[in-house]
């Protein structure tokens, strides 16, 4: 088992969660600080203000990086602290810890792979409305433009935006993570609207920089059906694909929704749908962030506003959604055998239109800490590292166009609405000390990328 010479082996995280500095050399107020202030948003009531102190950090973790032979690092620039007051003028400070890292990046030998947007939005921004105002569509573009301009140079592989669904759905839909809106029309309005994003800024990037390789980060997942001859799960399978999955691919690669998703959204889509909104812009990779398939079961009602209250809401009933087998400690399934399988189905079905693939983002929360000796043995993340990689191989050799994986996360880190109660990192943080450690994962990547794969049996 060797993957191609040419894999690219990396590891993933985002500006928010883990830079922390949340008040220094000038960051503006995203949409995450405002969340926090809300009692019960956030486990525990933790903030990111001061996470893994990477703003300050940032020259050891590359050591760290390298130390794992890690070589490529997928980061978000915070917009926050790039435009902290409005979207024309600059915060160099920003600008100057961003000049600071990826030229650290590169020195160490690891190629910086930059993520635009990933959910920290300038404050200013959602007062006018966010994402699901069409008001957000001219800074986003400005702002996309203005990062290319400055990084291009040092920089080759972008996207622009980090999950588009976990945008509209989490931050408008159910309302549990910034902005914290429930509200199914703008949920819907959002999803279009980081289409357009996408669009603008891929467009942006390319005129500041003809040769950078852009494409769409996007968070997919399988519907495992119980009973695949049942005309209620199937149709709640179809539904749930389109919610989540084939929304964003047919409008990235196709350039249109489909019949399916025109009945669900209805009028709600059609009012922000504007002409000329889903043209095709060339994509020179896809970004699939992995991390467990969703149960599709027989039929129950749920009690509070999850994914499957929306499917049932665009006509795919309520489905019983509880996992099967081991869980994490979010309390997700472990499946590895549906990453190869999804990067099969979009070889299928996508074929000449589907660019290279490449993992952005697979890992698994487990709590496991420094030993007695200071040792971290994450047995279960080694499991699962091994076993998703072994699905991706599985892949490549029936065909599929696989060009990466990036681990999530470098970092232990702040953990969206869970706070620091999860951790995904390769490496522990010792949030009072700020000390980190490898685990013994990340002793297992390592080895992982020394022998291109070929320790995995």
């Amino acid at each position: 088992m060797t993957f191609p010479k040419d894999f690219i082996w990396g590891a993933s995280t985002s500006s928010y969660q883990i830079e922390g500095a949340a008040k220094s050399d000038g960051r503006g107020i995203s949409i995450w600080d405002t969340f926090e202030k809300i009692p019960g948003a956030i486990l525990n009531a933790d903030t990111g203000a001061v996470a893994c102190d990477h703003y300050n950090n940032y020259a050891t973790d590359v050591k760290l990086m390298q130390e794992i032979g890690l070589m490529a690092y997928r980061f978000s620039f915070a917009w926050p602290r790039l435009f902290p007051n409005n979207v024309s003028t600059p915060e160099l400070r920003g600008f100057d810890f961003y000049d600071r890292l990826i030229d650290e990046l590169l020195t160490a030998g690891i190629e910086p792979v930059a993520t635009l947007y990933h959910w920290d939005l300038p404050q200013y921004l959602q007062d006018q409305g966010g994402w699901a105002s069409r008001s957000i569509l001219e800074p986003f573009t400005e702002y996309a433009s203005a990062i290319a301009g400055h990084f291009g140079d040092r920089i080759k592989r972008f996207s622009p935006i980090n999950e588009p669904w976990v945008v509209a759905w989490l931050g408008y839909g159910s309302g549990i993570l910034a902005p914290g809106i429930a509200d199914t029309r703008q949920a819907i309005a959002a999803s279009h609207h980081t289409v357009v994003a996408h669009n603008l800024a891929s467009r942006a990037i390319k005129d500041q920089v003809p040769d950078a390789l852009v494409g769409p980060v996007l968070n997919q997942l399988n519907p495992d059906v119980d009973d695949s001859f049942d005309p209620f799960q199937q149709n709640a399978v179809e539904v749930y694909d389109a919610f989540l999955n084939k929304f964003w691919m047919d409008a990235t690669f196709l350039g249109n929704y489909s019949d399916l998703v025109w009945s669900m959204y209805g009028e709600k889509l059609e009012s922000v749908v504007k002409d000329g909104d889903l043209e095709i812009v060339k994509n020179d990779w896809l970004g699939i962030n992995y991390y467990f398939n969703t149960r599709i079961g027989h039929e129950v009602k749920p009690d509070h506003k999850s994914a499957n209250a929306f499917i049932h809401e665009f006509g795919g009933g309520y489905s019983e959604g509880s996992p099967n087998g081991p869980l994490t400690d979010m309390g997700w399934p472990i499946t590895p055998y549906g990453l190869g399988d999804i990067l099969m189905r979009w070889t299928r079905e996508y074929g000449n239109l589907l660019p290279p693939m490449f993992i952005t983002e697979n890992g698994a929360a487990y709590s496991d800490g420094p030993d007695e000796t200071g040792e971290v043995k994450d047995d279960r993340r080694i499991a699962y590292l091994d076993s998703h990689l072994k699905s991706v191989y599985s892949a490549i050799e029936r065909g599929a166009n696989v060009g990466g994986y990036f681990h999530w996360s470098l970092l232990d880190n702040f953990e969206w609405a869970m706070g620091y109660e999860k951790r995904f990192g390769l490496i522990h943080i010792d949030y009072e000390t700020q000390k980190r450690t490898l685990k013994n994962s990340a002793l297992r990547y390592k080895e992982i990328i020394q022998t291109h794969g070929s320790i995995l049996k």
